[in-house]
C-alpha cells in the first residue's frame, strides 16, 4: 500500500491558494490554525484527509481558478491580508470575489504598481531578493537632487546593517528620479534617501520584472496571457536553492549601474 502524501502546512496553504508561505507561517505563529482541532507547530506535515482551519473556518480541498491582478495601490491602503486588524487593508480595497493575496509590499504612504493572485507559488520565487527581480520606481523628494546623491545612491547605500546593492539611477528632474532595484529591504528607498539627508516625498513603483504599470489609481485588471508567460519564462530562470553569493548586501554579484535594456 502506498503512503498518503504529507505536505507541510504552510505549503498546503499556498497551493490551494489561501495565502503565502510567508502569511501562513505568521497564522501559525498567532496560533490562528487548527489541524484536526489542534494547534500545529511550525513545520507541521498534513494529509488531504486533515480538517485544517484558519479562525475556525475550514479551508476547502477545491482549487480556486488561478487569479493574477496588476492593481494600482493608492497612498493609504496597507498590503496586508489580516482585515480584522487594519480597516484600510489591501484585501477589502478591492473585495475582489475570491481569496487573493498581495505579492510583496508597499508601505502605506507609497503608491503603484502591487501584483494581487492566489498562486502561492508564483509568489514565493517572486519574493526571493537573491532572483535579482527588478522592480522600477518614481520618487519625488524634498531638495534638489545632486550629481552625488544620485552616485551614491546607485553605488550602494549602508543601510539595515547592510550595504544596498548597486542599482540604476536616473534623474528625471530637479527633485524626481527613477530607481531601478533588485532588492526589498524594509522601506528601502526611503531609507537610503533619508540616509543621504533627503526625505521622500512620493514614491511610486511603475514596474515589477516586465509587468509595467497602466491602470489609474485604485484600479486593477487581470495579467494577460502574454504577460503572465513572460513572467512564468523569466521565474523559470530565478535560483531554486540558497546561494550566499547572491543574498542582499553581496554587493559582487550585482551589475554595476549604468544604461541598460528593460526586459520586456
Amino acid at each position: 500500500m502506498s503512503e498518503i502524501p504529507l505536505t507541510r502546512i504552510n505549503k498546503f496553504l499556498s497551493e490551494v491558494g489561501f495565502c503565502s508561505r510567508r502569511e501562513a507561517d505568521k497564522l501559525i505563529d498567532a496560533g490562528r490554525i487548527t489541524i484536526n482541532g489542534s494547534v500545529p507547530e511550525m513545520g507541521t506535515k498534513v494529509s488531504p484527509a486533515d480538517e485544517i482551519r484558519v479562525d475556525g473556518k475550514l479551508v476547502g480541498e477545491e482549487k480556486d481558478p488561478p487569479v493574477y491582478l496588476i492593481f494600482n495601490k493608492p497612498v493609504g491602503i496597507v498590503c496586508t491580508t489580516d482585515t480584522r486588524v487594519e480597516k484600510d487593508n489591501i484585501i477589502d480595497y478591492i473585495n475582489y470575489p475570491t481569496r487573493i493575496f498581495p505579492v510583496g509590499r508597499l508601505d502605506k504612504a507609497s503608491e503603484g504598481l502591487i501584483f494581487l493572485t492566489n498562486d502561492g507559488d508564483i509568489v514565493n520565487k517572486i519574493l526571493r531578493a537573491r532572483n535579482n527581480h527588478d522592480k522600477e520606481y518614481i520618487v519625488e523628494v524634498d531638495k534638489p537632487i545632486t550629481t552625488s546623491f544620485v552616485k551614491s545612491m546607485a553605488g550602494g547605500v549602508p543601510i539595515l546593517d547592510t550595504i544596498t546593492r548597486k542599482c540604476e539611477v536616473e534623474q528625471l528632474g530637479k527633485k524626481r528620479f527613477k530607481i531601478i532595484l533588485t532588492q526589498g529591504l524594509n522601506r528601502q528607498i526611503r531609507r537610503m534617501c533619508e540616509h543621504l539627508g533627503y526625505n521622500v516625498t512620493r514614491l511610486k513603483r511603475v514596474r515589477i520584472m516586465n509587468i509595467n504599470l497602466d491602470v489609474n489609481v485604485g484600479k486593477y485588471r487581470q495579467f494577460t496571457k502574454k504577460e503572465l508567460k513572460q513572467l512564468n519564462k523569466l521565474l523559470s530562470e530565478s535560483i531554486g536553492e540558497f546561494d550566499p553569493n547572491n543574498e542582499p548586501g553581496k554587493r559582487s554579484v550585482v551589475k554595476p549601474s549604468g544604461p541598460r535594456r528593460r526586459r520586456m
